[in-house]
């Protein structure tokens, strides 16, 4: 009997019963709906959905009856598949024994009936557990597939991204059973994302990431730090008590530096809001010794010459131009043009292993040094002329100067050489240039610079430059006046300075300048045809006592006046210093500091001389401090006037005692009579005539 028929048959004997439990027996696919290899598997979200739908519903118990109509029906279709499977090609053979395998595992298993109810609710509670096993396996099965990522070669360095599907997955465990995208996530979740992204960022997104983490604390710490300001501004600062300060002077306790700091800048912290900090009872001028004396002790300098600095630049600005002058200024070098080119020269010095910039945008021969692996001033280059050795400030006297080719051109301090050389460059070796100095000894580095620079224009002579003036009267275009001065402006280079230099000396330099400038000006041409007249006067000191005081000085002496410099860049001169009024000119020289302008401490005026003529010379004389006390022209009137009316009085005496003698010379007439004398008279003379007269020559 066929197959059919005896399935047929058995469809009609079964009971009702079996036929209504069918819906719930899974039927096996077709062969041609069976699952091959590279058919994609069930998708996680359908899953999972089973196994909620597993665990929210309670296990059935089905009767032995059911079970085996049930089998009977699997059976039936397993033997019309067969037959099915029989037209199919032999190539097949592999499909259908995985397919029977699958069948074995999707198979239900017998039931055992129980026969009593607790045996019931154990055996419900054993399938749970099998089920939850069978979950469990295929959770590991899903995993193990993810794990694998890549499978070609670049399984190895490719990390695969986590799909969406796994992540709406592991959403679902951990949140709602009813929303499918999952709710909300835990925080090792967040963690391993954050983990992620910054694996994915790129270096520039990290280093990005950080530096706004690094402003974030520091707006932090400033706000912090402002508040605390805030707070010690609005505080009373006392200053110590006379026990304590005799104690530190004995020297029973030696102050720190860090104290005396902290100490000077509380002070300036006063002195800037003197009416709300103050300590009542205190004067300001208390605050201003206490400081003197701690920036003396602090910084190592004499106290005539900080308070002279308190006086010039005030207390914020003294503290700073004394700190800055501990510290080095940065190395300048000077390019030959002569010789070489600025551009050239940094090429060949970074070859040497030089870290370099050009000085700055006023100056195009300069070039700024920060670091050097060879000594700057015994390479090739330097012994070939290329450059000199030569500070920022030092070159600026020459610039406003401006010689041009073919000027004569007068340098009454030369030596060392840095400024006659880069007159002769600006020169281009056209012309003639008078390198003088004082010392015969300081011309030898002169005369060497000259000849290692290339200079040829330039002659070098030993005198004393206040008597060139009237020995070379009107001779030169332009001249330079580098004038000798304490040297205040360069403490940095020499520190002694500090220590061995007082406001005497200050004055007898001010009074040499004087002179000194007074020479400069009487050997200017004023009528010269080059467009000359013009002299530089520059000192390398910040004293007002050599610096405005003598340009205010040669203003009252010669017939000349300052003229604009040239220069961009500086601070104006004073016009004003205590109780010294300048003239309103002085306000276009130009000083330089160094901690405003990271150089060394400069003044440079500049000057035109109008005509020969001198003004009325009163006598000068000088007091201790090296001021001029000057006679007024009213004085010396008032002499005159004495002295004419003493005259007139004399005068006057003479005549009365005539008259006198005439009186009583005719009253004698009357009352004697006159006396004969017998003698010889007594022949003329001519008093007046000291020489015998000529005789007349005799015709003959």
């Amino acid at each position: 009997m066929p197959a059919a028929t005896r399935a047929k048959r058995r469809s009609s004997v079964a009971p009702a019963s079996a036929q209504k439990n069918k819906k719930n027996v899974p039927a096996t696919p077709p062969p041609s709906q069976k699952k091959k290899k590279n058919v994609p598997a069930t998708p996680p979200s359908s899953l999972k959905k089973r196994r909620r739908s597993g665990r929210n519903q309670p296990a059935k118990v089905e009767s032995p009856a059911k079970e085996e109509s049930e089998e009977d029906e699997e059976m039936e279709e397993a033997e019309s598949s067969e037959e099915e499977s029989g037209d199919e090609e032999s190539g097949s053979d592999g499909d259908d024994s995985e397919s029977d395998d699958e069948m074995k595992d999707v198979s239900p298993k017998p039931l055992v009936k129980s026969s009593t109810k607790g045996g019931s609710s154990e055996e419900e509670s054993d399938s749970a557990e099998e089920e939850s096993g069978n979950d469990d396996d295929d959770d590991d099965s899903d995993d193990e597939n993810n794990k694998k990522g890549f499978t070609d070669e670049n399984a190895d360095w490719l990390k695969p991204k986590k799909s969406e599907k796994m992540q709406l997955m592991s959403s679902d465990e951990e949140g709602d059973d009813d929303d499918e995208f999952g709710g909300g996530k835990s925080g090792s979740d967040d963690d391993d994302e954050e983990d992620e992204e910054e694996e994915e960022l790129l270096d520039v997104e990290r280093q990005s990431r950080m530096i706004d983490a690094e402003m974030e604390t520091e707006r932090i710490e400033a706000e912090a730090e402002l508040q605390l300001t805030i707070s010690q501004q609005t505080s009373v600062y006392h200053l110590p008590t006379k026990e304590e300060l005799d104690e530190d002077e004995s020297g029973d306790r030696v102050v720190p530096p860090s104290e005396l700091r902290a100490r000077i800048e509380d002070v300036l912290e006063v002195l800037a809001d003197f009416k709300s900090r103050r300590e009542p009872g205190r004067s300001r001028s208390e605050y201003v010794e206490r400081l003197s004396a701690d920036m003396a002790e602090l910084f190592g300098c004499l106290d005539e010459l900080v308070e002279y600095f308190l006086m010039m630049l005030g207390p914020a600005e003294t503290f700073e131009f004394l700190e800055v002058g501990d510290k080095p200024r940065p190395l300048v070098v000077r390019t030959n043009t002569l010789k070489a080119r600025r551009k050239d020269l940094a090429a060949a010095l970074m070859k040497r292993g030089v870290r370099l910039d050009p000085l700055a945008p006023w100056s195009k021969v300069g070039l700024k040094i920060y670091e050097s692996n060879v000594p700057v001033g015994a390479t090739p280059e330097y012994l070939a002329g290329h450059y000199i050795l030569q500070s920022a400030a030092s070159m600026c006297p020459v610039m406003a100067l401006g010689p041009q080719p073919g000027d004569r051109v007068l340098d009454m301090s030369a030596a060392p050489g840095g400024k006659t050389s880069y007159i002769a460059q600006l020169m281009r070796n056209k012309g003639v240039i008078i390198a003088n100095d004082l010392k015969q000894e300081r011309q030898k580095a002169t005369v060497a610079n000259l000849h290692r620079l290339g200079v040829t224009c330039a002659v070098t002579c030993c005198f004393d430059g206040r008597k060139l003036g009237p020995r070379m009267k009107n001779s030169f275009d332009r001249v330079l006046l580098d004038a000798p001065c304490s040297g205040l402006g360069v403490i940095s280079r020499d520190p002694s300075v500090k220590v061995q230099r007082t406001m005497a000396d200050v004055y007898r330099c001010g009074h040499l300048q004087k002179e000194l400038l007074l020479a400069a000006v009487d050997s200017l041409n004023a009528k010269s045809k080059k467009g000359g007249g013009f002299m530089v006067y520059s000192t390398c000191s910040v004293a007002v006592a050599e610096n405005e005081e003598v340009v205010n000085y040669l203003l009252s002496k010669r017939d000349v006046k300052i003229v604009d410099a040239g220069l961009d860049f500086g601070k104006p001169g004073f016009t004003r210093f205590q109780n010294k009024r300048f003239h309103p000119s002085m306000a276009l020289t130009r000083r330089f500091y160094p901690h405003v302008h990271n150089m060394d401490g400069f003044y440079v005026c500049k000057i035109q001389k109008l005509s020969d003529k001198r003004k009325d010379e009163a006598e000068v004389e000088l007091d201790e401090n090296g001021n001029i006390i000057k006679t007024p022209k009213a004085d010396s009137d008032k002499k005159k006037k004495k002295k004419g009316a003493k005259a007139d009085d004399e005068k006057k005496d003479k005549k009365e005692e005539v008259e006198e003698k005439k009186e009583d010379k005719m009253k004698s007439k009357f009352s004697k009579p006159p006396v004969k004398t017998g003698g010889a008279k007594k022949k003329k003379t001519h008093a007046k005539n000291t020489k015998p007269r000529r005789l007349k020559p005799t015709q003959m």
